[in-house]
């Protein structure tokens, strides 16, 4: 019951976290739109009211026109509407997810031996002080650099760039990777938690008390939510990351991880210029461009042909020696009473040769073409273990020889 339960929470956690990512990430990418689309008010009304910028749009049968203040309206509405519980309910689901997965299952997810040995304990606690020093950093360099963004903009980079390559040396790829993006999430939600609603709250207080209002608050807030749009598509692509091993599985996943991050700036710089009537095609070209460089990077490499016999027919693999490498290496999580998990993983359990021949071709897929499984290879599943299971499913995925 202890797996079905963890099963459920699992399904239901990632269900929400998707739900409140996308209202989050949505009024965040309004904003940004609606902010760089404003034109001044032509209206005298509009301009004796501190109307700075306004717009008109239709969407749904309605017509909409938002204005944006240069300070406030003289008189506040009483109901203002306030954009942090989608922040907030993303982190604290995401988090959640985080614990039930990965965390409550450290020494599958977290750890990969080959990378750095350690206990399911120390993972756990790497992963947490991971999340917390990247916010620690980056709230430093905002702090001691405030008044320079292009510097603030350049050490934070470096900063994740180092955080990346830390994380694929002490984690499994699969979780380096998540991690980093749960990392630049948590600074995200962070931000608008110690920096852009105090500040807004501050401003709102000064207004009401008809007292004059400190535009440091404005500017910090700005400068936090900038950097909040540019992390959007790093953090998309780390999260999403862990269905696809080609990236996090290669041998400099690190380099991988920047280069793909790096991709998703520079494409969201080009839809910010756009918003601004700019449009500048060399962003998007950067971006493909270190695409390619990771699709050139991670290609598989050709294998040797298949040893032929009688110069005929290619070597037929022994189905015993297929059902070894499944006893090694992969029913300590596909059975009926696992000893790595409560319950067979996935319910796939791959203990006859009925459950083997069922599930070829996943294991072709898992085991040998994408090499994602065994996670973190913690059974230690050789390269000559997959050629064979290659060579057998190649052969027809035969059970009788």
């Amino acid at each position: 019951m202890e797996g079905y339960i963890l099963d459920w929470a699992n399904m239901l956690l990632r269900w929400v976290h998707v739900i409140t990512a996308i209202a989050w990430i949505g009024s965040s990418f309004y904003f940004v739109w609606l902010d760089n689309s404003l034109t001044k008010p032509t209206a005298p009304d509009l301009k004796e009211k501190g109307v700075d910028g306004e717009l008109w749009a239709v969407h749904g049968g309605g017509f909409y026109n938002p204005q944006k203040y240069l300070t406030a309206p003289r008189q506040l509405p009483e109901n203002l509407h306030w954009f942090y519980w989608e922040s907030y309910s993303t982190w604290m689901s995401g988090f959640a997810l985080l614990v039930v997965l990965y965390l409550f299952n450290a020494s599958t997810f977290l750890i990969d031996k080959n990378v750095f040995d350690m206990s399911p304990g120390a993972a756990v606690g790497f992963a947490v002080s991971y999340l917390l020093i990247g916010w620690i950093v980056y709230d430093s360099i905002c702090r001691l650099f405030n008044k320079n963004d292009r510097l603030v903009g350049i050490l934070v980079a470096i900063y994740i760039a180092a955080a990346a390559y830390v994380a694929c040396h002490i984690f499994s790829g699969r979780a380096a990777f998540l991690l980093t993006g749960a990392m630049i999430a948590t600074i995200m939600s962070a931000n608008v938690l110690a920096w852009i609603i105090p500040g807004q709250r501050k401003v709102v207080a000064a207004l009401k008390a008809g007292q004059p209002v400190d535009p440091i608050h404005g500017k910090r807030g700005k400068q936090r939510s900038v950097h909040n749009t540019y992390f959007t598509l790093p953090v998309l692509f780390a999260m999403l990351s862990n269905h696809y091993s080609m990236t996090y599985a290669h041998k400099y996943n690190w380099v991988v991880l920047i280069l793909i991050m790096l991709s998703g700036v520079l494409i969201r710089q080009f839809f910010i210029l756009k918003h601004k009537g700019k449009i500048n095609v060399l962003w998007p070209a950067a971006g493909v461009a270190a695409l390619g460089v990771v699709a050139v990077m991670i290609a598989p490499q050709p294998r040797p042909a298949v040893a032929k016999a009688d110069g005929e027919a290619a070597a037929t693999v022994s189905f015993a020696k297929v059902q070894e490498v499944m006893n090694a290496r992969c029913v300590q999580c596909h059975a009926e009473q696992p000893k790595m998990m409560p319950t067979a993983a996935k319910g796939i359990k791959l203990e006859t040769p009925e459950d083997i021949k069922a599930h070829a071709q996943l294991i072709y897929q898992q085991a040998v073409q994408q090499k994602a499984m065994p996670l973190g290879n913690v059974t230690q599943i050789t390269d000559d273990e997959r050629a064979l299971l290659g060579q057998w499913f190649e052969g027809g995925a035969k059970t009788t020889n």
